[in-house]
């Protein structure tokens, strides 16, 4: 009896999408780097916002005999994850969802190590700048997001939201500069790409603005992680 080859299983990461190119390019190499690490896993761009291709038209154009993983490639849960990926994934036979990126200790590490790259430091009054989400979810993971962060650096950070939930980015930096008279206030930025929420950040009134989390191998690592958790489950079902 000849038995039948494996389905294949496609790596769709979906990312928010960005008109900001140096953005884009984030996203494209984490991508690129997940697959240069996975040689033998398809890995497929989408996303679920401003950018094309869209998840929905992606998914409708790969092979039906594959089946798919939809990696978010977002920093939380939200309203992406949980209407505009989940909704795309029931309506495709075959194609499931992972968890998205964080919170994850690795990128607690890798905020932490861009703000020093920046010139902050533990005695700043410091803000984690997060995007926000209107998911009730979201809240307990950006609070676990800061309790690793202030747990490597030493760092006493606050959150602070760039929309759907308060205090907001330039809110918390004036908390902080209450907190800390005379200290610089620095910014530890909580997205993965440059772009429309890292320049509200940016005019936001600190002192230093580190960069976003942007290209590293942990993070396509994790992208990773998130498809082989669910390949993982699929199997032992």
């Amino acid at each position: 009896m000849n038995e039948q080859p494996p389905r294949p299983t496609i790596l769709v990461g979906a990312s928010h999408g960005t008109d900001n190119t140096d953005g884009q390019a984030v996203i494209r190499e984490l991508l690129r780097r997940a697959q240069q690490l996975r040689p033998d896993v398809q890995v497929v761009e989408a996303f679920v916002d401003v950018q094309q291709p869209s998840l929905v038209e992606v998914l409708a154009g790969l092979p039906e005999d594959a089946d798919v993983v939809v990696v978010p490639v977002l920093l939380t849960v939200g309203f992406h994850t949980q209407v505009d990926i989940a909704e795309a994934v029931a309506a495709r036979p075959g194609t499931s969802v992972a968890a998205p990126l964080g919170p994850d200790a690795r990128l607690s590490q890798l905020l932490w190590e861009r703000l020093l790259e920046a010139g902050g430091s533990a005695e700043d009054g410091v803000v984690i700048a997060v995007a926000g989400s209107t998911a009730a979810a979201a809240v307990p993971r950006f609070h676990e997001l800061r309790e690793q962060f202030n747990g490597i650096g030493g760092a006493d950070a606050l959150l602070g939201y760039g929309a759907a939930l308060d205090p907001r980015v330039p809110a918390a930096v004036d908390i902080a500069r209450r907190q800390r008279p005379g200290a610089s206030v620095s910014i530890a930025s909580y997205l993965l790409t440059p772009g429309f929420f890292h320049d509200r950040v940016s005019e936001a009134g600190a002192d230093i603005v580190a960069a976003p989390l942007g290209v590293d191998d942990r993070i396509a690592e994790i992208i990773l992680e998130r498809f082989d958790a669910v390949v993982t489950t699929a199997a032992l079902v």
